[in-house]
């Protein structure tokens, strides 16, 4: 186990999000059909995380730049496809 978890930790973020988005399919936790969703949020992370700016990862950002609302509709989507549309915000504890 501690194997398998270096090995997805150790590969390419893509990789990483869609093995684990393959292994909730294979489970049965997951809808194959929100994968294409997935995979637009991915690109969109992407393209921003190419950016040498780190003003897209701020608080403000959030509310004021494009590829966070580019984001947030198919997550919203995915959220209705899998009957969590009115879901409640997560408790997030942030390490620093």
């Amino acid at each position: 186990m501690l194997i398998e978890a270096m090995a997805l930790l150790a590969a390419a973020a893509t990789a990483q999000v869609f093995r684990l988005a393959g292994q909730l399919v294979e489970e049965g936790q997951l809808s194959p059909t929100v994968l294409p969703r997935l995979h637009v949020i991915d690109e969109v992370f992407s393209e921003m995380g190419q950016d040498s700016g780190l003003d897209r990862w701020t608080q403000a950002a959030m509310s004021a730049d494009v590829g966070w609302d580019r984001a947030r509709q198919p997550a919203r989507e995915v959220l209705a496809a899998e009957g969590e549309g009115d879901a409640p915000l997560p408790s997030i504890c942030v390490i620093r």
